[in-house]
């Protein structure tokens, strides 16, 4: 854990949960989803990265919840059920991204295994989806309430610890 009055946000791979600490404790903490193929850090593998990280972005602010990211790019859609049914096969990047850098060269910096390279988020998704158990194409899926609050909560450099 950092000094203290400095946040680090742990996501549990095993639980499919995160909590954001500070010195004197939990901040905040909610479910998440994280990779259906599991841990892992090879680039185009599907599956989440583990070891320390830090958030080198937060995008999407001051935007609407729903709001539809392509690209670290929000587009002019908003998510709703007729969106979903028309791409049904769509990954939804929503409402927040924490864009995440790993800080272990050779774990998940740099090479094959570059976690930023990889475009790994920390992301809203559609709230009907499930969270609690390994679903996502190697981010960390929450529930927009829940993302939008953790935005609010950090900034970048904050530091963030996937494990199993």
């Amino acid at each position: 854990m950092s000094e203290q009055g400095q946040l680090e946000l742990l996501i549990s791979l095993s639980d499919q949960h995160c909590r954001l600490m500070s010195g004197n404790g939990c901040v905040f903490e909610a479910d998440v989803s994280t990779a259906l193929s599991g841990p892992g850090e090879l680039k185009d593998s599907g599956c989440t990265p583990r070891g320390r990280h830090i958030i080198r972005a937060c995008i999407g602010g001051n935007l609407a919840k729903n709001t539809v990211f392509v690209g670290r790019r929000p587009t002019e859609e908003s998510y709703h059920a007729a969106l979903a049914e028309q791409y049904p096969d769509r990954d939804w990047i929503l409402t927040r991204i924490l864009w995440l850098s790993g800080l272990e060269v050779g774990r998940n910096r740099l090479g094959n295994v570059d976690t930023m390279q990889r475009y790994i988020y920390i992301h809203g998704c559609p709230d009907d989806l499930p969270m609690g158990e390994p679903l996502s194409h190697g981010c960390v899926r929450m529930r927009n309430d829940d993302v939008v609050t953790l935005f609010n909560l950090v900034k970048p450099g904050t530091h963030v610890m996937i494990s199993e």
